[in-house]
């Protein structure tokens, strides 16, 4: 009954206001929603702000365990004593050493709703399995970094404690510290702090871990900390980090719409200033008011925090989304309930022998780019771009065998624009005039996903997920060393970016094919749609907040047949619109977003 309880409450905090009641609660530790993030977004503390578990004088090893997998969470100075608490004197030379704060904590991911407990004698002693997947390491400045250990179970044994004192300890453990991501959704709140790009045009979001029970006076130190000290590992290559030098002299001070950062930074021009006041308002998105940026003790600039954000948006080519599907071989408007319908803005003579598509924005131009249909079956890749009309007239000369749903890199170069595409395996970049050229990304990559950003993607490659970041000068792309992500998914078949730093994949779930959603570091997940019906080909989500009758993370499907979500419902032929009299009947398919 009590780890029943505490998933009910962990949904309930890690859902948005009014959401929770709507979840229901599945045999597993994660939560099924349809179609909605539990998942807390940019800036977002959830969390119980609870302090993680002491042991205590429980007799239960297997809530033992659950307990002991929790107490290294929290802030990183109290958690080493924590864990002592745990362990019998005689084995506490098991424990990795202590550096510090600079404590390094083993995410895993429990397999099972309780672990495997076994009495091996009459005085007590108990063997205590965890089946686990290795989710990262969570290091002290909030990143969860890639898996280092390769266990899929851990092993304890546990005797009485001492006498003079109840419950249990560990005497045998695996000499690493371990948090459960139970525990990690428990006593973490999410927090997205952002980084420049190569050329400084657009903020690039980076996703953190904090401790809840950090107080909210100390959160503009941390993220300060945070900015200093560099974006994630695996991120590193896509973004530029603040000049080097920059510090923190001391930690932020100050409270109730009014804060002062006192920083060292080389060459502290007005123009460094500015793009670090920038990166200060969104890393802080969560406050209001006004922060004075100090340089060793002088103050430079007084930032307004809900002014600087509205002055320079994260996105401010963001549009209302519009729904398309392929029907019939050609691209036509959906119309979903009380949603906007927009027009096809591809001329009709290119409008024909469509596969799939996709429609973005460079500043006023439209881009499109199709995958058709030859009548050997050769497919090939066309793009286009313009105001009004759009021509899809400039042609890839090379044909392929299957092509997949091709990307446009959402980015301030609309003198360049560009994308990226999979075909026959292997990843392209292709630019406005159709030219492609291969990534050199090895293994078979069979599906490709942009985030709103445009400089973080998630491939699909031999079955599994990654992410990567990409870097675009002057049209140039390129993709730094992608990331390997953990789910419980296997035989991947389609991604897409459902939020800022959200994705939302198809798989196989043990028997069955099913759509999850996990984190950019893949620490938590959820299941959207537990039985597909048939395996997903084709996912497209709107990676953006509210936008008018569209609510937050929708997508569309193939499996078969075309559906969306919000709620699961099957798209249906009186939905498309602008269909000819004399069209083949069929069904919608491909179905993707324009905004």
């Amino acid at each position: 009954m009590r780890r029943r309880l505490l998933a009910v409450l962990l949904a309930g905090a890690l859902l948005p206001a009014g959401l929770a009641g709507g979840c229901g609660i599945p045999d597993r530790t994660e939560v099924q929603v349809d179609g909605r993030v539990p998942a807390g977004e940019s800036g977002s503390l959830n969390g119980s702000g609870s302090q993680p578990p002491t042991r205590s004088g429980t007799e239960d090893p297997k809530e033992f365990i659950r307990d002991y997998l929790a107490a290294a969470a929290g802030e990183r100075e109290q958690a080493y004593n924590r864990v002592k608490e745990f362990i019998a004197p005689e084995a506490r030379s098991r424990l990795p050493k202590r550096q510090s704060s600079e404590v390094e904590l083993t995410v895993v991911r429990l397999l099972e709703p309780s672990p495997e407990a076994r009495l091996l004698t009459n005085e007590g002693i108990w063997e205590v399995k965890v089946r686990v997947q290795q989710v990262g390491v969570l290091r002290a400045d909030g990143t969860l970094d890639a898996p280092v250990a390769r266990d899929t179970v851990y092993v304890f044994k546990l005797r009485p404690a001492d006498q003079g004192s109840q419950g249990l300890v560990i005497t045998d453990l695996p000499n690493v510290l371990l948090l459960s991501d139970e525990a990690l959704r428990q006593y973490y709140g999410t927090h997205t702090i952002y980084f420049w790009n190569s050329d400084q045009t657009q903020l690039v979001p980076d996703w953190r871990w904090l401790p809840s029970a950090v107080p909210a006076e100390r959160r503009v130190t941390e993220v300060v900390r945070w900015l200093t000290g560099g974006p994630s590992d695996w991120l590193a290559s896509g973004v530029t980090k603040v000049p080097d030098g920059t510090a923190p002299i001391n930690n932020a001070t100050g409270s109730d719409g009014r804060w002062e950062v006192n920083l060292t930074m080389p060459v502290a021009t007005n123009d460094r200033l500015s793009k670090l006041a920038t990166q200060l308002a969104w890393s802080l998105s969560d406050l209001n008011g006004q922060l004075d940026l100090k340089i060793q003790n002088q103050k430079r600039r007084t930032v307004d925090l809900g002014q600087e954000r509205e002055s320079h948006p994260r996105y401010p080519n963001l549009r209302t989304p519009l729904r398309f599907c392929v029907y019939d071989g050609a691209i036509h408007p959906l119309a979903i309930g009380n949603e906007p319908v927009g027009a096809v803005p591809v001329a009709a003579a290119d409008n024909r022998n469509v596969v799939s598509a996709t429609l973005s924005r460079a500043g006023d131009e439209v881009l499109a780019a199709l995958v058709v249909t030859r009548p050997d079956q050769k497919q090939r890749l066309q793009v286009g771009s313009g105001r009004g009309e759009v021509t899809v007239d400039n042609k890839s000369t090379r044909l392929y065998r299957s092509i997949g749903r091709p990307i446009w890199l959402r980015s301030s170069d609309s003198q360049h624009p560009s994308g990226l595409v999979v075909a026959d395996g292997t990843l392209y970049r292709f630019d406005g005039a159709g030219g492609m050229s291969s990534l050199g990304l090895s293994g078979s990559v069979t599906a490709v996903a942009a985030s709103l950003d445009g400089h973080r993607i998630a491939l699909i490659i031999g079955g599994a997920l990654y992410v990567a970041p990409v870097s675009v000068d002057g049209g140039v792309v390129t993709v730094g060393d992608p990331r390997k992500l953990t789910t419980r998914l296997t035989n991947l078949t389609a991604v897409d970016w459902y939020a800022e730093n959200q994705l939302v994949l198809a798989g196989n779930d043990g028997r069955q094919p099913a759509i999850y959603q996990t984190t950019v570091d893949g620490a938590v997940e959820y299941a959207l749609k537990r039985d597909t019906n048939a395996p997903v080909t084709h996912l497209a989500a709107f990676p953006g907040g509210s936008s008018g009758a569209l609510p937050s993370f929708s997508f569309m499907y193939q499996a078969t047949r075309a559906y969306r979500n919000n709620p699961f419902t099957e798209i249906e032929r009186a939905q498309v619109r602008d269909v000819a009299v004399n069209a083949k009947a069929s069904g919608p398919s491909a179905p993707f977003f324009f905004y």
